[in-house]
């Protein structure tokens, strides 16, 4: 009974009955009120015709000798008991011919109908129902009739619920034993969405939330994976140098102090990279906002970068506007994101590259360009290019292109700024992300940095 489809077939039941049952009540009503207003006017019309015919009788004979047939005969005419009466109160004629010579008795079903002649009465005429009107029995017929319908329609509202009860509830149940799959771990579950109504939403929506759970898990499979094999790589280095130093096959140098040092710093920046990610995601970062002069933020990302790009041979170029605005960022995030973008940029350009910064204010907001000239991203990873972990060459190691959380820790700390950042990018003619920064309200402005 807590079933949706008795719910619904109890519904369509109800609504049938209640909708037959106030056409069945209003439908006799109203032609109650119309038989009786013809059958009214039927019987004043019949009378008139009585009245005619018996006063031209009594024309004739000059009083009511002989009308005893005539009586008779108007009692057949309307099936009931017709009597006439003399005005003083005398029965004259009886359809039954049972009371004639009788004084007219009370309590008859109406008054009688008087009959005119020389402007004075001659006589009284009595007709009663037939003991069985046909007003009754057509009345009756009708509401037989209403009645069946009422019956028939709750029996095709019985039919039809069940009909559409199983069209409509059958994809709800593929719907619901999905579910129950995704539910005890099976991911690979999906309905079919062909249908273009509600239902086919729900179902599309429900495919598109189990596409989702389906990717999560890869990514959460993957990240696994991807975290113990970079904490592998260093804790297999340390563990080999500890090895070799418990046996005595290497001496405690300056040179193996060093290595062991550097692996662990590798360890340290990984999990310290984890945890910012992590904090990022749940929106508990804190970020110290204040308008920053986006000049000074690139600077500071420059002066830490500069170095290394010169070694390698690759050229950075800045173009800021002299009328940027100032941005509501915190510095050391801001700055963050702009290292994590050059750092992507400088993996991927080789000797003789260029790394360009440009910026331009677009209504409330600032946004920021990272250009290179490296290899470009394929297509088929530009939609995956921010999510922790991913490396569009599996091949290449952390020293090589480091854990890949560089990315992702750049997009959650813009969205945690209230911007976005994506990524253009042709294979073989390099890559460009863009983010953008929210306006300060000061409304202050800056002179542009070149180099």
């Amino acid at each position: 009974m807590r079933s949706l489809r008795f719910r619904l077939i109890l519904v369509l039941i109800l609504v049938v009955v209640a909708v037959v049952g106030s056409i069945a009540v209003a439908s006799t009503q109203v032609i109650s009120r119309a038989f009786v207003g013809y059958e009214d006017r039927r019987g004043m019309l019949r009378d008139a015709r009585f009245e005619r015919f018996l006063v031209e009788h009594y024309a004739r004979q000059g009083d009511w000798a002989g009308v005893q047939p005539e009586i008779e005969r108007i009692g057949q005419i309307t099936g009931g008991r017709v009597i006439l009466a003399s005005p003083d109160g005398q029965i004259v004629a009886d359809s039954e011919g049972t009371l004639v010579g009788q004084h007219e008795f009370q309590g008859w079903g109406g008054p009688p109908l008087p009959l005119m002649f020389g402007g004075a009465p001659v006589g009284f005429l009595h007709v009663s129902p037939p003991d069985a009107p046909m007003g009754e029995w057509f009345l009756v017929s009708v509401n037989r009739t209403l009645l069946l319908t009422a019956a028939a329609a709750g029996l095709a509202a019985v039919g039809l619920g069940l009909g559409l009860s199983r069209r409509i509830l059958a994809p709800v149940g593929a719907l619901t034993e999905a579910a129950r799959r995704m539910a005890a771990g099976d991911l690979s579950q999906r309905v079919d969405s062909a249908s273009g109504d509600e239902i086919g939403d729900l179902a599309r929506a429900f495919n598109a939330m189990a596409d989702g759970l389906s990717r999560l898990e890869t990514l959460r499979r993957n990240m696994v994976t991807d975290v113990a094999h970079e904490l592998r790589t260093p804790l297999t280095n340390i563990r080999g140098y500890l090895e070799a130093l418990r046996d005595g096959v290497v001496e405690p140098e300056t040179e193996v102090i060093d290595a062991l040092y550097e692996e662990t710093m590798l360890l340290n920046h990984l999990v310290d990279d984890l945890q910012e990610l992590s904090l990022a995601e749940a929106g508990q970062l804190r970020l110290d906002r204040q308008p920053v002069a986006l000049a000074a933020v690139v600077d500071q990302a420059i002066a830490a970068f500069a170095s290394r790009a010169k070694v390698k041979g690759v050229a950075v170029q800045i173009d800021l506007p002299a009328d940027l605005p100032l941005v509501d960022v915190d510095p050391r995030r801001g700055g963050q994101v702009l290292r994590n973008l050059l750092e992507n940029g400088l993996t991927h350009t080789p000797a003789g590259g260029e790394i360009g910064i440009a910026a331009r204010a677009a209504g409330g907001w600032v946004e920021v360009s990272v250009r290179d000239t490296g290899a470009g991203i394929p297509a088929q990873d530009l939609p995956f290019v921010f999510e922790r972990f991913h490396r569009a060459d599996r091949s290449r190691s952390r020293a090589t292109g480091g854990a890949g959380l560089g990315l992702a820790i750049a997009r959650q700390l813009v969205e945690a700024h209230g911007g976005r950042i994506w990524v253009e990018s042709d294979e073989g003619e390099g890559s460009t992300f863009r983010f953008t920064l929210p306006v300060s309200d000061s409304g202050g402005r800056i002179e542009a940095a070149t180099e």
